[in-house]
């Protein structure tokens, strides 16, 4: 899969379209309006968990409603759910964490893999892999900012795209640091404007989180 402007989409410009991916938990009947929404409020990247029956579904709806987003798959635990969700158009893979089939699968298929780190030890296996962009997850309980501070030393040339417990109080402190590319994070589709169909306030939020990297509040 890839982008209008490349043959294969990389993990590290995948991570740089938008400083926040909305991490989406879907149904399929509201996804195409949930995908315009958000893209509306200028967030391209969009990654629909596979934490439900749904998801393959809506992110197949939400490929088809909204072109000009890039929907990826998350919470892919396997190389068989790597090939549903490619098969249902996801256009790039998030897992909670790292496993070598995993990482030869999202290889073999060609989509970009961000795959979950939390420690020294996995970010080593991942360079041996071949990755040097990862999730890092669950962020605020695996040491947040001064974790990733410290892998900025011994682990220079890594990015990262912190999630798990990040909202619009916290995510700016993540993205003024020069490893963190992009952050994940539910704030910008709350359950009740979801089940209220306010999709203007979707927009709102993500209007606000697509501004995030360079405002003037950023620490």
């Amino acid at each position: 899969m890839s982008d209008a402007s490349a043959t294969r989409l990389s993990a590290d410009a995948l991570m740089r379209i938008s400083p926040v991916i909305p991490v989406l938990v879907e149904e399929a009947a509201t996804a195409p309006a949930l995908a315009r929404a958000i893209l509306a409020g200028g967030l391209r990247v969009l990654e629909v968990t596979l934490r439900t029956p749904a998801g393959l579904a809506a992110i197949s709806a939400m490929a088809a409603a909204a072109p000009d987003a890039i929907v990826g798959a998350g919470t892919v635990l396997n190389a068989e759910q790597l090939k549903r969700a490619v098969d249902a158009g996801a256009r790039f893979i998030v897992s909670p964490g790292l496993t070598e089939a995993l990482a030869c699968a999202a290889e073999a298929a060609g989509v970009p893999l961000l795959a979950g780190v939390a420690t020294a030890g996995d970010i080593m296996r991942g360079l041996d892999l071949g990755l040097d962009r990862f999730k890092f997850f669950p962020a605020e309980t695996s040491g947040g900012v001064p974790a990733l501070s410290a892998f900025a030393g011994p682990f220079a040339d890594v990015a990262f795209c912190p999630t798990g417990g990040l909202n619009p109080a916290n995510a700016g402190r993540y993205l003024a640091l020069e490893t963190v590319l992009c952050v994940g994070g539910a704030w910008v589709t709350p359950k009740a404007a979801v089940a209220a169909q306010d999709w203007k306030r979707v927009t709102e939020l993500a209007r606000t989180a697509s501004g995030m990297r360079h405002s003037p509040s950023q620490p």
